[in-house]
C-alpha cells in the first residue's frame, strides 16, 4: 500500500494589514474598560438616571458593590474621561458624578449588550 506523503500545515505570513484585522486594539481596550468588574453597572446607572448622582446614590443602585471598589471605579472612569466629578462647597461638601459626552456615547453599545444578555443569558 502506498502512503500519501505528509502535508505540512499552511503557515500564514502575517502582514500588517492582516495583523490589524486579527485583533483591533481599540476594541480590546474598550471591552477591558467597560467589562471591568462593576464598571458597566455603574455607567448604566448614570445613564439611566440622566442626571448627576452622589456617590451614595450610585452605591444604593448597585447594592452588591463595596464603597472601596465603587471609589476605585469612579476614579478610573474619571481618569478616562467617561465620568465628570463635581465638588460643591458647603457643609458638608457635596460631590456629584455625571457622564461626559464620551460616557453618554456608550449608551447604544451597552443597550445592545444588555439586550444580548437578556436573550442569551436569561
Amino acid at each position: 500500500m502506498e502512503r500519501e506523503p505528509l502535508r505540512r500545515p499552511r503557515v500564514l505570513v502575517a502582514t500588517a494589514e492582516r495583523h490589524e484585522d486579527a485583533c483591533c486594539p481599540h476594541l480590546h481596550e474598550a471591552v477591558e474598560l467597560v467589562g471591568k468588574r462593576w464598571t458597566g453597572a455603574i455607567v448604566f446607572v448614570l445613564m439611566r438616571e440622566h442626571r448627576p448622582l452622589r456617590f451614595s446614590q450610585i452605591g444604593h443602585a448597585v447594592p452588591q458593590l463595596s464603597d472601596r471598589l465603587l471609589s476605585e471605579r469612579m476614579k478610573e472612569l474619571e481618569a478616562r474621561g467617561i465620568v465628570e466629578r463635581r465638588v460643591y462647597d458647603g457643609s458638608p461638601v457635596r460631590v456629584e458624578y455625571e457622564l461626559t459626552e464620551m460616557g453618554r456615547a456608550l449608551e447604544p453599545a451597552l443597550a445592545e449588550l444588555r439586550q444580548w444578555g437578556r436573550h442569551w443569558l436569561a
